[in-house]
């Protein structure tokens, strides 16, 4: 049972921790003076080692509920007393992101690289056998694509939908992705793979309609942010799996913790780009606009892409973790 003395010794610590916490409002740790920014460390511990001694005493449970609450309160002031700002946020885009991009790159690469290489096989097999574009596309689609029609207009007639769902499609796919990496990469690679086979048979499907002009004009403004986009979230996942099966001489857990939090900041910064690409894919990509300048277009913003990952370049790099 808890005493009397030990009561009145630790009541005045717990006071001193309530006022500091009254007193930095809505401030945070920015509205304390430097003396109770000291003790509030000191105090939060303290109380910390009090609750446990108060816990084992059945009859203060009042007195262990109060000290929770004041210790949930000093929790938030000490560990979230910063408020995100705009600047930060803005720093994470501008460059951690492209420190990370650059960091993990060449498992972007290899992403990049399989969905191309999946592309050709599937474009080879299709030019050869006509019948296995029925197979991979489906029967709907290929009645279009031989009636020589664009799948495209049902998206001009409800542009705001259809670029909510075009932005939630994509960022499904490419959190789908990252968590696939758990896998030990298979499922990301497996996604990259039949993604890239399936864009080889619509290029050839289209190409024997003499509708290739028309697919490009369409798929050119918002693939350039699209397809990296995923080749970045395919990315995130290889780097899961890489943390997985090769830990080096970290424990293989801690390993996988550190892959993942890289790999989560690389997701996160693709996200602004699937919500840009949904929008060009859903008001300017199947609008009629003469395709020189949907060209330009592309080539302007896939720019824009390579400067924005390119922020930094020549800097040292510290390592992110």
């Amino acid at each position: 049972m808890i005493s009397t003395r030990w009561l009145a010794k630790r009541k005045p610590q717990w006071q001193r921790l309530e006022q500091i916490v009254d007193r930095s409002g809505r401030s945070g740790v920015a509205g304390l003076a430097h003396d109770e920014l000291q003790d509030l460390g000191v105090l939060y511990r303290q109380t910390a080692s009090d609750l446990a001694t108060v816990r084992e005493d059945i009859t203060s449970r009042a007195l262990a509920s109060y000290l929770n609450q004041l210790l949930a309160r000093a929790h938030n002031l000490i560990y979230m007393g910063k408020r995100p700002k705009w600047n930060r946020i803005a720093d994470f885009y501008l460059n951690t992101y492209p420190q990370i991009f650059r960091e993990i790159f060449p498992l972007v690469f290899v992403a990049a690289l399989l969905f191309i290489a999946s592309g050709f096989a599937g474009a080879l097999v299709t030019w050869r056998d006509p019948g296995f574009a029925h197979q991979i596309l489906g029967p709907q689609m290929m009645e279009t694509i031989e009636r020589r029609e664009m799948w495209t207009h049902s998206i001009l007639a409800v542009k705001p939908m259809a670029a909510s769902g075009i932005m939630t499609n994509n960022i499904t796919v490419g959190f789908m992705m990252f968590a696939a990496g758990i896998t030990a990469g298979i499922g990301t690679l497996w996604m990259v793979i039949t993604n890239g086979l399936l864009m080889g048979v619509l290029a050839v499907a289209t190409a024997r309609a003499g509708m290739s002009m028309q697919l490009w004009d369409f798929v050119a403004p918002h693939g350039v942010l699209e397809l990296p986009a995923i080749f970045i979230a395919a990315g995130a996942g290889l780097e899961v799996a890489r943390g997985l099966l090769f830990p080096g001489i970290m424990a293989r857990k801690e390993s996988l913790m550190r892959a993942g939090n890289r790999g989560a900041k690389l997701l996160l910064g693709t996200i602004p780009l699937l919500i840009v690409a949904g929008v060009i894919e859903a008001f300017i990509s199947p609008v009629r606009i003469a395709t020189p300048l949907k060209f330009l277009f592309a080539a302007a913003m896939f720019t824009l892409l390579v400067v924005a990952l390119s922020r930094g370049i020549g800097r040292k790099d510290e390592r992110w973790v």
